[in-house]
């Protein structure tokens, strides 16, 4: 699936990478099919999901709170989120 997870970067590397400064998304607890078309980088200010690649019900990563994650270009995936989640989030540039 390569979905990056660095739990819990530092304050100085976020601060380097601008995140507070990227949009923000958030969404309530439920089930929601996506397709990534650009990479994107997003870091987790509240919530849990659980992403599960498309025709997959037991292969799974998990992210939450805290997290810096990187989510690569053309993933199709369910997003089982449990806990609302507040993200501030970038996308590549298309190439």
């Amino acid at each position: 699936m390569n979905i990056v997870i660095e739990h819990n970067p530092s304050s100085i590397k976020l601060s380097e990478l601008g995140v507070m400064s990227w949009p923000k998304w958030s969404c309530q607890p439920g089930t929601y099919a996506l397709v990534f078309e650009e990479r994107e980088t997003c870091y987790l200010v509240k919530g849990k999901v659980k992403v599960y690649p498309k025709g997959s019900s037991s292969e799974f990563v998990e992210f939450g709170a805290g997290d810096l994650v990187t989510i690569p270009k053309g993933l199709s995936c369910t997003w089982d989120v449990s806990l609302f989640i507040d993200k501030h989030y970038k996308f590549d540039p298309p190439a």
